[in-house]
């Protein structure tokens, strides 16, 4: 099992800056974590979910969804089995409730679908206003 906490949600003025943080825990995560993909999605209301920033573990490498390049940064740190998002430059079209999500395959580890994961937290939200 993977277990999930995310955290850090707020309300926040436009052009501001905000860290997310996502603890992972459970056996599962502990013995196998070298192998898996973890990332953001978000969401809001009447929307469908959207990638944000995925991870690999076992090296960092990282992708972003076009909308969120060079204003978010993804991060892991393996002492704490904690992911970041720290973001800068919000705008009100960052409005979203934001899931830490965990992809236990690692060929598909910065995987993009919300489909290709299988553990989710559960979400924080982040409110941006002008």
């Amino acid at each position: 099992q993977v277990h999930l906490m995310d955290s850090g949600g707020r309300l926040v003025q436009a052009g501001g800056s905000l860290t997310l943080s996502c603890a992972a825990s459970g056996v599962t995560f502990d013995t196998y974590r070298d192998h898996y993909g973890l990332a953001w999605f978000r969401q809001a209301p009447g929307k469908e979910r959207e990638f944000v920033a995925a991870i690999r573990w076992n090296n960092g490498e990282s992708t972003y969804a076009g909308s969120v390049k060079d204003r978010f940064t993804i991060s892991r740190d393996s002492v704490t089995d904690t992911v970041f998002l720290h973001m800068t430059a919000l705008k009100p079209g960052d409005t979203a409730d934001y899931l830490c999500a965990c992809n236990p395959r690692n060929w598909a580890a910065l995987a993009e679908s919300p489909g290709d994961y299988t553990y989710w937290g559960q979400g924080t939200q982040v409110t941006v206003f002008s």
